[in-house]
């Protein structure tokens, strides 16, 4: 694959704290939430709690003509990017997959499935500080270090995640991971990373008996210093242990408890999730949620090879919120009893996320252009608030007081 670049262009921590690039709120800074409108290239910029009214909205492809002509003039990249719109796109470009702020809420880091970059916008006047194009032809899900300095960033079609200075765009180091890498998430203290592939989620070769052609999938555990591997867990064995012998093992979003003794995860195809003990590497218990009897059995008609997607876990590591993806509702569960509360109609919800308060769980609509709060301790919806077209990532961050957005809000 090409080598990255970075190019110049003028003009966890806890459950809840994991999705904030900047420390606590104080003095010049405002706590949002950044809804990165995947189809139209656009974040929306939310209260981060109460009732999550818009601040302003952020054009996150300021530079579109110039990427499209340098995609129209070079055949590889052409195809590449017809693919990824007729592929995981679902017939839409893909310009917005995940963003973070930067520690002084200047800026906002994004990275763009369709332009297989990551761009730092300024937050004042909507320019492109610094661009780094990934290796090969597709950048995806990023996580950022505790102490927001560095964000990591999965390249899909290359098998690599690069992890880049936030403020410079340099790139610090690298490292390689199983097919198709996906989720990235910092360990506590910063001192690990962990990486999911997920493998080919686009073929149609979606039964049990076929999941083996979807390629490598495992978690890398890396030295967030060194990037140096420390721990590969397949899942496929720890599976089977556990008498899931057809369950795909590709590990999708995932959480970890507040002490990091616990992980979360769903897995392509499931409806429902797993906890994964992490010092005795063994899964020790399933959940298995409510199907929707509207949704298609066919496993071909479900997006990306998603049936469940998107988790989170409030602060107090006592309730998860997952995200039913194909069968249109969020729930939230008591993680003691892995009983579920009501199901919370929702269009397409692609990801779950923590408001700043700690109180809600916040899910992206991304079949009604929306995200919904709900209450962690009810189960209830609080609210939804319209957003831009196809929300997926949601990301807590911050931005100066008194940002009015970059067009006035």
């Amino acid at each position: 694959m090409a080598a990255a670049l970075v190019l110049a262009v003028a003009g966890p921590a806890t459950a809840a704290s994991t999705a904030s690039a900047a420390p606590a709120a104080s003095g010049g800074l405002r706590e949002v939430l950044f809804v990165g409108n995947n189809w139209d290239g656009t974040a929306d910029v939310i209260e981060s709690s109460g009732d999550f009214a818009k601040v302003g909205r952020i054009d996150v492809v300021p530079d579109r003509a110039q990427r499209m002509a340098e995609i129209n003039a070079d055949p590889v990249r052409w195809i590449y990017f017809q693919a990824i719109r007729n592929g995981v796109g679902e017939g839409h470009d893909q310009f917005a997959d995940d963003m973070y702020s930067t520690p002084d809420g200047r800026s906002v880091v994004v990275s763009r499935p369709s332009f297989a970059d990551v761009v730092s916008l300024d937050l004042a006047t909507g320019r492109v500080n610094w661009r780094f194009a990934v290796s090969g032809y597709r950048a995806d899900h990023m996580a950022v270090s505790p102490d927001g300095t560095r964000v990591a960033v999965s390249a899909s079609t290359a098998n690599t995640v690069h992890v880049l200075d936030i403020a410079t765009g340099r790139q610090l180091g690298s490292f390689a991971t199983g097919d198709k890498p996906h989720e990235n998430i910092f360990t506590r203290d910063g001192k690990y990373i962990w990486n999911m592939s997920i493998g080919d989620v686009n073929t149609a070769l979606d039964g049990p008996g076929w999941d083996w052609t979807k390629g490598d999938r495992h978690i890398t555990v890396v030295d967030a210093t060194t990037y140096k591997q420390v721990k590969v867990i397949d899942m496929r064995r720890r599976l089977d242990a556990f008498g899931l012998g057809d369950f795909s093992d590709a590990v999708r979003p995932a959480v970890f408890t507040p002490d990091e003794s616990k992980l979360y995860f769903q897995v392509s195809f499931f409806n429902g999730f797993l906890e994964y003990d992490v010092a005795g590497d063994r899964i020790t218990r399933l959940k298995t949620l409510p199907k929707n009897p509207a949704t298609s059995e066919d496993r071909t008609t479900w997006v990306n090879d998603s049936r469940h997607h998107g988790l989170s876990m409030n602060p107090q590591g006592t309730k998860l919120c997952v995200a039913g993806t194909m069968d249109d509702y969020a729930t939230v569960v008591d993680r003691a009893t892995l009983q579920e509360g009501p199901a919370v109609p929702a269009s397409k919800p692609y990801w779950a996320t923590v408001s700043g308060d700690g109180k809600d769980c916040v899910v992206s609509e991304s079949g009604a252009d929306q995200v919904t709060a709900i209450d962690f301790a009810t189960g209830r919806k609080v609210t939804s608030v319209p957003v831009g077209d196809h929300p997926q990532r949601v990301r807590l961050g911050h931005v100066q007081a008194g940002w009015p957005g970059p067009n006035g809000g």
